[in-house]
Parts: structure tokens; C-alpha cells; sequence
């Protein structure tokens, strides 16, 4: 090894060695985007030794720091010159102009790249109709209709819906009039604490018309042919990304099918257990529990 070497194999993030000349190379100042990068980074420094060290507590490689170097670099000329309808902000971050179309009213906005819909709908137009709940897809809370078809706004990007109809719970009813799905909600107590209500209620909007077309789901018995009933097992699989943690489930259910019936009546799918069946039933869990001890 010589003087000029320097291992560092032993320091997190680097592999093997490198080379670099203490006084050549240790103590010239940073680059502007080397210190743009330390910044990011929230350390300091005004040389390249201070970079070299930085990025080995930052557990990040040679190549990883070039490559970060590199892409703020491309960053910004791709901001300075318009490329991609992509602009810098004051504060540095890109942006681009999206133009939504929210509940028949259009909104040209500039938002960061990274923007959800559901941040866009909420922190921009304050349609706060749309609940932000788990925040990862995961929930459905977050359901709005985007080109007819439901969507998780917390996945999807606000520029992803840049000249498509987007409808929220706010949009469904026309006026003082309410949409059909919303007054079953209310008919039937389909909700308790109504968190999670605006995203069942676009998810079920959505429900109809994919019956409409004839999809399948994943408890459709023949796949082959258009679906044409709309069983309970139908309901509950479409609606299975709709999380009620109040356990609303089966009045959600009746007033899915209420709409799509138009009120028919139907069969009544529960009924009250009497005391006796009740005593009976707890006399056989009794007795089993002692034959099995």
C-alpha cells in the first residue's frame, strides 16, 4: 500500500480502497453539488475530506454518492430548461401543472411530483369528504372515483389523474338531492362512527357499475359469462378493500343490494335467537367442554 492509499475497508459503505492524495485531493473545497448533497444529509463541511467522512457515517458507497451527485446535477438542468413540464419552487422542489377535474370543476394546480390525490384533494381543493386512514392502500377509506372506476387516492398520484373526471363523496349528490348509495347508507345505519363512510359509499357506486358491465369477481362461480345477480358472497368480496373497523358490515351489505334492487324486498337473511336456543346452545358448548377434559 502506498501513501497515496487509504483503506477503508473496514468503514460501512465502502468496499475495498481508494485513492487520494491528502493535500491534492483531502483539502480542496466541496463542489456545489457536494455540498448540496451534505446538506441533504444535515451534515456540514467545506472540504472533501469532511465529504469522504460524511458519507462514510452515512453507510453510502463511492458509487452511490456519484450517482446522487449526478442525478441532482441532471435535476436541475432538466428544471432550468422545461424538460417534462418539470419546474424548481422556490424551495428547490419540482413540481409540475396538473389540471383537475374534481366533481364536474376544474383546478389547474402546480403540485410537488410526489403529491397524492388524496394530499391534493384535501390540502389543495379542502374536499376533506375523502379520509386519509392508513395511508398505504390498505384500508380504502381514501376511495374515490377516478375515469369511473374506484380508486385508492393515497396510491395515486395527483398527477396520475391530470385531465380525468375524478368524482369524490362530495360530488355524488346532486344538490340537496342525495345519491341513491347515500340515502341507503342512511336508511339502513350502514355506519357508525362514518370515518370510513365516503370510501365505502364511492366503493359501492363503483360496485354497480362493474355489475353493470358484467365483471367477475373472485367468488364468481362462472367466469366465462357476464355477471348478472349480485349476491351477498358478490358484495362482500367487492367490498372486501373497504376496512369498517365498527363492524358495519351487514347493513352495508343491505344497502348495496337495496340500490341495486331499487328497493325491493328481499329475503331477511338474520333473525333474533329466542333464550331457550340460546340456553340450549350454551348446554351442548357445556357439555362438550367436559367430554373433552
Amino acid at each position: 500500500m502506498t501513501e497515496r492509499e487509504r483503506d477503508v475497508g473496514d468503514w460501512p459503505g465502502f468496499h475495498g480502497r481508494f485513492a487520494y492524495d491528502d493535500a491534492a485531493d483531502g483539502d480542496l473545497p466541496l463542489s456545489e453539488d457536494e455540498a448540496a448533497l451534505l446538506r441533504d444529509l444535515g451534515a456540514s463541511g467545506t472540504t472533501r475530506r469532511d465529504f469522504m467522512k460524511m458519507l462514510a457515517m452515512a453507510g453510502l458507497s463511492l458509487s452511490a454518492a456519484h450517482a446522487l451527485v449526478g442525478c441532482r446535477a441532471n435535476g436541475g438542468q432538466a428544471a432550468e430548461g422545461g424538460g417534462g413540464g418539470l419546474k424548481a419552487g422556490n424551495d428547490g422542489v419540482e413540481t409540475v401543472p396538473v389540471t383537475l377535474d374534481v366533481n364536474g370543476a376544474k383546478h389547474q394546480l402546480d403540485v410537488d411530483t410526489r403529491t397524492s390525490l388524496l394530499d391534493a384533494l384535501r390540502e389543495r381543493l379542502h374536499l376533506t369528504g375523502t379520509k386519509k386512514g392508513c395511508d398505504h392502500g390498505q384500508c380504502g377509506a381514501c376511495t374515490v372515483l377516478v375515469g369511473g372506476e374506484r380508486v385508492l387516492s393515497c396510491l395515486t398520484l395527483a398527477a396520475q389523474a391530470d385531465g380525468q373526471a375524478v368524482f369524490t363523496v362530495e360530488g355524488l349528490a346532486k344538490g340537496e338531492e342525495l345519491h341513491p348509495m347515500q340515502a341507503a347508507f342512511i336508511k339502513h345505519d350502514g355506519f357508525q362512527c362514518g370515518y370510513c363512510t365516503p370510501g365505502q359509499i364511492c366503493s359501492a357506486v363503483a360496485v354497480l357499475n362493474e355489475i353493470k358491465r358484467g365483471d367477475a369477481s373472485h367468488v364468481t362461480a362462472d367466469v366465462t359469462r357476464p355477471v348478472k345477480e349480485l349476491t351477498d358472497d358478490e358484495v362482500r368480496e367487492r367490498m372486501s378493500g373497504n376496512i369498517c373497523r365498527c363492524g358495519a358490515y351487514p347493513k352495508i351489505v343491505a344497502a348495496v343490494q337495496d340500490v341495486h334492487t331499487g328497493g325491493a324486498p328481499r329475503a331477511q337473511t338474520w333473525r333474533f335467537v329466542p333464550q331457550e336456543e340460546l340456553a340450549a346452545l350454551d348446554l351442548q358448548r357445556k357439555q362438550a367442554s367436559h367430554d373433552a377434559v
